[in-house]
């Protein structure tokens, strides 16, 4: 899903830009609300875990691949402000690293890789937890529903911006059918991802998961033999069964063993927008990338001549990279958020 140079022309790239930047802006303030003493460092490794797992191409069909978004995992276990963030944070430093996704397309992939992806998922979560029973099984399957849902989301609105913007004349019919027939079957990877990523933090540290904040387990009574929910008054909230340091631990290993092996194994094919591009013929005008020359342009690290050194030691490096990037920015708005909750000076005579 990440836009080339050259697809959509200048205006509409200028356009999506200020639109990117606008949300960017209003994410930093809506992040203060989010973040916390938990939450903070964790903001970070989403970050690095969805650099990781995008990197971890999966075969969907006729010789494509997708790969995660992760707009509704970041929107659910962080929050939906910060979640546009922490996509955000991905993007830029696959666009300015690794020559992913084109530079004078940031503006359109962030509107359509985490903004779009983010309140999609966000808001279709939200109205699913209204309605399901609030039990842990409950957010996981509104994690999977809402995930399946944000990618051909996502299709559509790439759609649309080719519609305004493309630089070749190819049917919008067309490229919609193609798009959003292929990215819904690249949401089921999504949904499946995104599902077991939260039903497994869910399971040790349900507080740390911000789409769950309010779950409760309720006491249970034997009662003639029978297990039956204590009154609501005295519902208490689900114990955590491990410290956060080991849970930021776990996550920071995961992340680096998917960049630094596992991404050696994923699929070669051309991901949905690769494919669509190449079979309908939007990519005619497609340019080079500013940072074509970059020593880890196209996930290997220059002048390493093995294969699987070179691209497991450009994935261990993005993974650093961006969770450093984005821990300072996620500490920054925290900070941000303190110093503007403390009073100044206090009222005379107090």
């Amino acid at each position: 899903m990440h836009v080339p140079d050259g697809f959509i022309n200048a205006p509409v790239s200028a356009v999506a830009g200020v639109v990117a930047a606008g949300a960017i802006a209003v994410s930093l303030k809506g992040a203060r609300r989010e973040l916390d003493e938990r939450t903070a460092p964790l903001a970070g490794l989403v970050a690095a875990f969805i650099f990781a797992v995008q990197m971890l191409n999966f075969p969907v069909a006729a010789g494509t691949s997708g790969h995660l978004l992760g707009g509704a995992l970041a929107a659910i276990l962080v929050g939906p402000f910060t979640g546009v963030l922490c996509v955000s944070v991905v993007l830029l430093m696959q666009g300015i690293l690794f020559a992913d996704g084109g530079l004078t397309a940031l503006g359109v992939n962030i509107t359509d890789m985490a903004i779009t992806t983010t309140v999609v998922s966000y808001l279709v979560f939200r109205g699913l937890v209204k309605v399901l029973p609030r039990k842990r099984r409950s957010i996981t399957v509104a994690a999977f529903v809402s995930a399946l849902l944000s990618v051909p989301a996502a299709a559509v609105v790439f759609t649309l911006i080719y519609a305004i913007g493309g630089t070749t004349d190819v049917p919008i019919s067309k490229v919609a059918t193609a798009m959003v027939g292929v990215h819904i079957l690249i949401g089921i990877g999504e949904a499946a991802i995104t599902a077991l990523t939260v039903g497994a933090v869910i399971a040790v540290r349900p507080d740390l998961v911000y789409g769950a904040r309010g779950l409760q387990q309720r006491l249970k009574l034997r009662v003639q033999g029978e297990l039956v929910d204590v009154p609501e008054p005295v519902a208490v909230p689900v114990v955590a069964r491990t410290s956060r340091r080991k849970v930021w631990a776990v996550g920071l290993v995961t992340s680096l063993v998917l960049a630094g092996f596992v991404s050696f194994y994923a699929s070669a094919n051309p991901d949905g927008l690769e494919k669509v591009a190449k079979d309908q013929g939007i990519d005619k005008k497609a340019q080079k990338h500013a940072s074509d020359d970059s020593p880890l342009a196209g996930y290997g690290v220059k002048d390493v001549s093995d294969a699987r050194i070179s691209g497991g030691l450009a994935g261990v490096i993005g993974v650093g990279v961006t969770i450093v990037a984005g821990t300072g920015i996620f500490w920054a708005v925290r900070r941000r958020r303190t110093s503007e909750a403390s009073p100044t000076s206090l009222p005379e005579g107090v």
